[in-house]
């Protein structure tokens, strides 16, 4: 391992001799799964119709993986939708939002996002529960007669709701989650979740463009018997004729999808659950943050944005550097990029200064162990020069 005093020096420290195999640390899109490569995708669904028997076929087993793996119950139905996590978490807000007074908790930016849809683009005047980033708002005072919109984990801060705890068995409204961070990294209670999104970019590795929609019963229920004020563009319309356009949930896509990517999350999830499903990924991902603790814990200059364990990310791990601002954290990962040692590691734009390294299930455990000399050997560079 480096020397860690080499952090002090006034010149450049030896570059260290290993470097992860995969030094991809992106916080979306992703690592590929481990042994990824596209001559192992299936290709015979490209160039037909989705709506052939085919691609129906594909786009059914893709939703049948995804319920597999995340042991989701038969109450809940599961979409493939336009537009990415973000598509999915707003076709979520203009059609179901409007029936009852709505909470937004918001403690990054993407939180921050929801809270700027549901105030100025759908007028709702909206409770806002904030917090700093690394910290989350009192979700003790959460009013559940509301519809209550949050980040299952605060992919841009580092902090993450510690458990469902906190949502009412007996709420009066909805609960919505942006759980593209989250999703097959924990262990989600279903029976807390009315709506979740995520894509499949983050913890499968997959790409992006498309996002996930899973509805509860409760939402359902709302969508068959609540009418927005506002109209509707055609890629959110759930509803038909006053009933759920069933459908969209069992492969028949609103809009035309990339069977190209369809076929990558496939590869993923196969993957995924030749790992022994939910239980596999969570435990690899488990392990990398762990890995990664253990390098903070080991340096002084290191820390933790979210400083509270119970409430820390353990996919996207955001990290706080000593003395850093944006232009010394700027030359920190292009340190890293330029040598192949590290890439994308640097924070969001948003957030304080600082670094994020993703730890989700398709990083080896032994990336994020080799990385810990390469942010020695950077920090110390980047202060010496």
């Amino acid at each position: 391992m480096t020397d860690l005093t080499a952090a002090d020096a006034t010149t450049a420290p030896a570059k260290p001799a290993t470097k992860p195999a995969r030094p991809y640390f992106s916080s979306g899109p992703c690592a590929k799964p481990p042994g990824w490569s596209p001559e192992k995708l299936a290709t015979e669904s490209l160039g037909r119709s989705h709506r052939s028997k085919l691609g129906k076929t594909r786009l059914q087993y893709c939703i049948d993986l995804m319920r597999e793996l995340l042991r989701l119950p038969d109450t809940h139905r599961i979409g493939i939708v336009p537009g990415s996590d973000t598509g999915a978490f707003e076709m979520a807000m203009w059609t179901m939002l409007g029936a009852r007074p709505v909470t937004t908790l918001a403690w990054e930016s993407f939180g921050e996002g929801w809270v700027t849809d549901a105030a100025k683009q759908l007028k709702l005047e909206p409770t806002v529960l904030r917090a700093d980033y690394g910290k989350l708002p009192d979700l003790g005072a959460v009013d559940w007669s509301n519809d209550v919109l949050f980040t299952w984990n605060g992919t841009t801060s580092g902090a993450r709701v510690p458990n469902g705890d906190w949502i009412a068995a007996d709420r009066e409204g909805l609960s919505f989650a942006d759980a593209t961070s989250a999703v097959f990294a924990y262990d989600l209670p279903w029976d807390k979740i009315d709506v979740a999104t995520f894509s499949w970019q983050k913890v499968l590795g997959g790409e992006g463009a498309h996002g996930v929609l899973i509805l509860g019963p409760r939402a359902v229920e709302r969508l068959e018997t609540y009418t927005p004020a506002w109209p509707l563009p055609k890629v959110f319309r759930l509803v038909s004729k006053g009933k759920l356009a069933e459908g969209v949930f069992k492969g028949e896509t609103i809009n035309t999808p990339s069977m190209l990517a369809v076929e990558d999350a496939i590869f993923a999830l196969e993957w995924g659950k030749g790992l022994g499903g939910a239980e596999g990924l969570i435990a690899r991902s488990d392990a990398n943050a762990a890995a990664l603790d253990k390098i903070v814990a080991e340096r002084d200059w290191l820390g933790h944005l979210a400083e509270d364990p119970a409430i820390r990310s353990r996919t996207s791990v955001c990290l706080t550097v000593e003395g850093a601002d944006a232009d010394f954290i700027k030359k920190f990962a292009g340190l890293l990029e330029k040598e192949g040692a590290a890439y994308d590691v640097a924070g969001y734009r948003d957030a304080p200064a600082g670094l994020r390294i993703w730890c989700g299930a398709t990083v080896d455990t032994a990336d994020i162990e080799a990385l810990g000399p390469w942010l020695d050997w950077a920090y110390a560079t980047a202060k010496a020069g």
